[in-house]
C-alpha cells in the first residue's frame, strides 16, 4: 500500500490498537531482557487520576489491560506521588505494597523494580517489572538504569497516544508540542547497542523499527 496521498485529505488514522503496539513492545523487551515473570506499564486517568493497566507482558498479559486502581494504590501510585525509582527485592519489606490489589490481578510478586513515566515534569504513569531474574549476576543499579531508560522511552509514546487521542476529538492542532532530548537518548542507545548481547541488541532495535514505524514516513 502507497504512503502517497493525492487527495489532498489527512492521511487516515490508525487504529488505537496499533498505536498500543509500541507500549506493549517495550513491555516484552523489559519482560526478555531482565528475566522477568511479568512487566507492565501504567498510565493515570487525566479525568479520574486512576492507575490504569495499559501494557502487560507476562503473566496477566491476557486480563489486565483495561484494569483500573485507584489513585496512590500500591507501590505504583507510590512512585508516581514521589517521581522516584524504586527497587525491592523482598515486597513484604514495603509497607506501601497494595497485597489485596496484587491477589486481585492474579499475580502477588516476591520482587518489583517500579520507574515512573516522567516528561518535562509532567508524570504520566509508571513501568513496573516483577520478579526479575535473581542471581550475582545481576546489578540492581545497572538494572535501575536500564528501565529508567525504558521508562522515558515509553513516556514519550504515552505522549503520542495522548496528542493522537486529542486529534481524534477533532482538535487538528492537538495538545501542545513536548520537547525532550531525543537525539540524545537515542544517542545513548546507539554508543551501547554494539557491547549488549545479540538477544538485548536485537530486542532494542525491535522497539526502534515500531517507533519508526508508527511515527510514519518522514515529512
Amino acid at each position: 500500500m502507497s504512503d502517497n496521498n493525492s487527495s489532498g485529505h489527512p492521511p487516515p488514522r490508525r487504529s488505537s490498537l496499533t498505536e498500543r503496539q509500541l507500549l506493549q513492545c517495550i513491555v516484552e523487551v523489559a519482560l526478555r531482557v531482565f528475566g522477568a515473570r511479568a512487566s507492565s506499564i501504567f498510565l493515570i486517568d487525566p479525568v479520574t487520576g486512576e492507575l490504569v493497566f495499559e501494557a502487560v507482558a507476562g503473566a496477566g498479559a491476557g486480563a489486565l489491560p483495561g484494569t483500573r486502581f485507584p489513585a496512590g494504590t500500591g507501590i505504583a501510585g507510590m512512585v508516581v506521588a514521589s517521581g522516584e525509582a524504586l527497587l525491592a527485592d523482598d515486597v513484604a519489606l514495603i509497607p506501601q505494597f497494595a497485597q489485596s490489589a496484587a491477589a486481585a490481578t492474579g499475580f502477588v510478586p516476591t520482587s518489583i523494580m517500579a520507574a515512573p513515566l516522567a516528561l518535562n515534569g509532567d508524570r504520566l504513569g509508571v513501568m513496573e517489572v516483577l520478579d526479575r531474574t535473581a542471581g550475582e549476576a545481576r546489578d540492581g543499579l545497572q538494572d535501575m538504569e536500564l528501565l529508567t531508560l525504558l521508562a522515558t522511552q515509553a513516556a514519550l509514546s504515552a505522549s503520542l497516544l495522548a496528542r493522537l487521542a486529542w486529534l481524534d476529538r477533532g482538535d487538528a492542532d492537538g495538545p501542545p508540542a513536548t520537547s525532550h532530548p531525543q537525539a540524545e537518548l537515542l544517542q545513548r542507545i546507539g554508543t551501547r547497542l554494539p557491547a549488549a548481547g545479540e538477544s538485548l541488541s536485537a530486542n532494542v532495535l525491535r522497539l526502534l523499527v515500531t517507533a519508526d514505524e508508527l511515527l510514519g514516513p518522514p515529512r
